[in-house]
């Protein structure tokens, strides 16, 4: 986060929030995502004979295990939509459309997905579209591509039985899930960033229990008060607890296993965390005392290091684990 030329200034930048889930699917998922590769549009029909597409493994209203799979047309019906002007990243079409739900043909529940349209005035609740393909097809929600406009005819004939056999099944995703927004600290948070810039740490006193706060949120989360009066802390400080992390993280220039701590700063009420280095992860102990080191560009501690001090008595940091 770059601070602004004007000292003291509130601070905001853009942030993204990023991870892969992955997970494995059960005969249903799996048959309904080999489908839509394979250009096939399948629902499950639930126990009171309803079709829902996409498809549950349980039934909604009886919980019990719903196998009956069905295919349903690739037309539908708009039951409702929305107009998105400014498609951001990731989104099915690059240019305004409208998001829809849609019941397809044969099916008792509405899909979601986008409508490509040249404009909100060529969409309607009632109106008839059709699946557009996706033209390369791995066994995704996006093997749809869109939906576009048809003709109001209606085929007859669905749904139709299917087995929900294909060869070389899909058996499990990974879905990005990305969030990108605008990230405002505010007042308290802002200054305690313009300090780190200057490589202190400050916190903000409450004017009623006398507590540090680091970093501080502008008030005081025991007594609800605001808080104003800013105190430096540290800069070095006692480990109070940690944990010995195993898993590298995507992006992530750091080799496993490696430490992350709870670290109370001189001077502060609440500890903060951070990583741990400069000492093997086997030899991290609650009570050591260690220091920051700065990151490159100094606007904030890469992590910390033992200063050499013997350690804190627990007397000290036990009320701040």
């Amino acid at each position: 986060m770059t601070a602004t030329p004007a000292p003291g200034a509130t601070l905001s930048a853009p942030l993204v929030v990023e991870f892969p889930f992955t997970r494995s699917l059960g005969p249903v998922q799996s048959a309904f995502l080999t489908g839509l590769r394979e250009r096939t549009l399948l629902g499950v029909r639930t126990d009171a004979g309803t079709v829902l597409v996409p498809p549950v493994e349980y039934d909604p209203e009886t919980a019990g295990e719903l196998r009956d799979l069905v295919e349903v047309a690739p037309t539908g019906t708009v039951t409702t939509w929305a107009w998105n002007p400014a498609p951001t990243r990731g989104q099915p079409l690059a240019t305004p459309f409208a998001w829809v739900l849609v019941r397809l043909d044969g099916a008792d529940s509405a899909l979601l997905h986008a409508l490509d349209a040249p404009g909100p005035d060529a969409v309607r609740t009632g109106m008839r579209v059709r699946v557009r393909w996706a033209g390369r097809r791995s066994g995704a929600i996006t093997d749809i591509a869109c939906f576009e406009p048809c003709p109001d005819d209606a085929p007859e004939g669905w749904p139709r039985p299917h087995s929900g056999r294909f060869d070389n099944p899909v058996t499990g995703i990974t879905a990005p899930a990305r969030l990108d927004y605008t990230y405002a600290p505010g007042r308290a948070q802002s200054a305690y960033l313009h300090a780190l810039a200057e490589r202190r740490t400050v916190g903000e006193r409450c004017p009623s229990c006398r507590k540090v706060y680091v970093p501080s949120r502008g008030a005081c989360p025991t007594c609800g008060v605001a808080t104003a009066e800013q105190v430096e802390v540290g800069p070095r400080g006692t480990v109070t607890t940690f944990c010995i992390v195993n898993i590298k993280a995507r992006n992530l220039a750091i080799e496993v296993p490696y430490v992350y701590a709870h670290i109370a700063l001189d001077g502060a009420d609440l500890a903060l965390h951070g990583r741990i280095g400069g000492i093997p992860y086997d030899q991290v102990r609650m009570g050591l005392r260690v220091e920051p080191v700065w990151s490159d560009d100094g606007r904030y501690p890469d992590h910390y290091r033992p200063t050499g001090e013997p350690d804190a008595d627990y007397d000290t940091y036990k009320e701040l684990l």
